[in-house]
């Protein structure tokens, strides 16, 4: 086995105990009710697993359910991105669509939601829509207009007129955590608004912050805290030392630039909910995370994070070629990435991609006058690659390519059979589409027909979980039926900011 492939770095038990212990402790400070404010992704937390290898992506549902019948669940989401359909990246869905799918994640993790709250709700169209269809399915909704005098005044943020115009969510559970799609979904705002409203009611409740990146106690430029800074490069996010923590503790530790910033204002709002002194002294002080206590191998974790901020270098140069993104942020992405000594080219699937290409424009295999190659790492090391043809993309061949390595089948041998091929293309041509050329989804289409009379076919579709996990790039951006193809793969892909076609419309 390649030395590289494989290593752990993360050990979920260890952490589990811990970062359970600590939730525990926190709720029990504040007596009947802590509100937990959940950043990042509560489920598929793949950038977690990617730069802390051995990370369950689901850990945090396994730690709340470890808590059993002590937490509930309120989902924030905001109007403005349900309106502008904003996408997230991993699925390709919109924030709507990942909230349904969240709630319907849950319950199969036996969790309820509470309720969905509509975060700067102002009768969007797209909003109440969202709103109907949720409350026609038995799901509980409150919307929650933007909060009044925020950000500078705050006697009238913590008043009747500001968090009191909310409706209160009646929750029974001590742990209260609050989550929702991305940033910016009104996830703290809610939480200031439950503590206000318990206060009013006499109800001792208090707030508190769990966020896996940055890692506060890791040292500011460790490769870990710099793949967050390049995962919201976007955001303009900058991790920094914590002064209010050094300032009460003389203690070093890591937070990121808004947290830091908004600190004085949350820590003033926190005083005059609960009529005393605040009872938190830094933003660090704030948060629960306890990631560090799961890191086993720091080499490992350190080599892993150095590959996510090159990923992430690729991804931002294609969503600029796109138009998605401003070269600000590639630049940004950039300079992190250079400021680890680190090269787009230190991704070991992309030399073998970019010689595929070649390989394939010397022998003019290329499709619309344009050449594309892939690239793929198995998780023994073995590199494969795939290069495009009239027949197959790039990612295709590369498929077909690696199946037959996994499942030991000779290369001689064909996985997908000539007259299910000829009937696809011919299809194709009667609808109209440009190319006859196979992507990825169509190719896995073909396979699985071809696998019902060809037992090697048969041998390859029982190895594609294998793929899943692996590293891959192409040298080209996937069209959508490639990018849906791997995305059900679940590889790790990169692709250089070229198109793989002069037309600017791509069916």
């Amino acid at each position: 086995m390649h030395p590289t492939m494989r290593r752990i770095g993360f050990d979920n038990e260890a952490y589990l105990a811990e970062q359970t212990r600590a939730i525990v402790e926190r709720v029990e400070r504040f007596g009947r009710k802590l509100y937990l404010e959940f950043g990042g992704k509560l489920l598929y937390d793949f950038h977690a697993a990617r730069v802390l290898p051995g990370f369950d992506p689901n850990v945090k549902i396994r730690l709340l359910r470890q808590l059993g019948d002590q937490a509930e669940i309120i989902l924030c989401i905001y109007a403005g991105d349900i309106e502008r359909r904003k996408i997230r990246a991993d699925f390709g869905i919109t924030y709507d669509s990942d909230a349904l799918k969240l709630i319907d994640d849950l319950r199969d993790w036996r969790l309820e939601v509470r309720a969905v709250v509509i975060t700067r709700f102002e009768d969007q169209p797209a909003a109440s829509l969202f709103k109907n269809k949720l409350e026609r399915r038995g799901v509980r909704v409150h919307t929650h207009h933007a909060t009044l005098g925020y950000p500078t005044d705050v006697d009238l943020i913590v008043s009747e007129r500001g968090y009191g115009a909310n409706t209160f969510i009646e929750t029974e559970k001590p742990l209260v955590v609050v989550t929702g799609p991305g940033p910016g979904s009104g996830k703290l705002a809610t939480c200031l608004s439950q503590l206000y409203h318990e206060h009013r009611r006499g109800r001792a409740a208090g707030y508190a912050k769990f966020e896996t990146f940055p890692i506060w106690n890791l040292p500011l430029k460790h490769p870990v805290n710099i793949a967050y800074e390049a995962a919201t490069a976007d955001l303009a996010d900058v991790n920094m030392i914590d002064p209010f923590h050094l300032e009460a503790y003389g203690e070093t530790s890591i937070n990121y630039n808004r947290d830091i910033q908004s600190f004085p204002l949350l820590s003033r709002i926190l005083a005059r909910i609960s009529g005393d002194e605040p009872y938190y002294r830094s933003p660090t002080d704030m948060g629960v995370n306890r990631a560090a206590s799961g890191i086993a191998d720091d080499a490992v974790v350190r080599s892993a994070a150095v590959q996510e901020v090159i990923r992430r270098f690729f991804r931002y140069s294609c969503e600029y070629a796109m138009g998605l993104a401003p070269k600000e942020t590639v630049q940004r992405a950039e300079l992190l990435m250079r400021n680890l000594g680190a090269a787009p080219e230190d991704r070991a699937v992309v030399g073998p991609a970019r010689e595929a290409a070649s390989e394939a424009d010397h022998l003019g295999k290329g499709h619309d006058g344009i050449c594309c190659g892939a690239a793929l790492a198995l998780m023994d090391g073995r590199v494969v690659t795939g290069k495009n043809s009239p027949l197959l993309h790039a990612s295709s061949s590369l498929l077909l390519n690696a199946l037959k390595i996994l499942a030991e089948i000779p290369d001689r041998i064909p996985l997908l059979a000539p007259s299910i091929l000829e009937s696809i293309t011919q299809l194709k041509n009667h609808v109209g589409r440009k190319s006859a050329s196979l992507d990825l989804e169509e190719t896995l289409i073909a396979l699985a027909i071809s696998a019902t009379t060809n037992p090697a076919a048969q041998l390859a579709v029982e190895r594609l979980a294998e793929l899943q996990g692996c590293e891959m790039h192409l040298t080209h951006m996937p069209t959508r039926g490639d990018e849906a193809g791997l995305g059900r793969l679940g590889v790790n892909l990169t692709s250089d900011p070229s198109f793989a076609s002069k037309c600017l419309f791509v069916a």
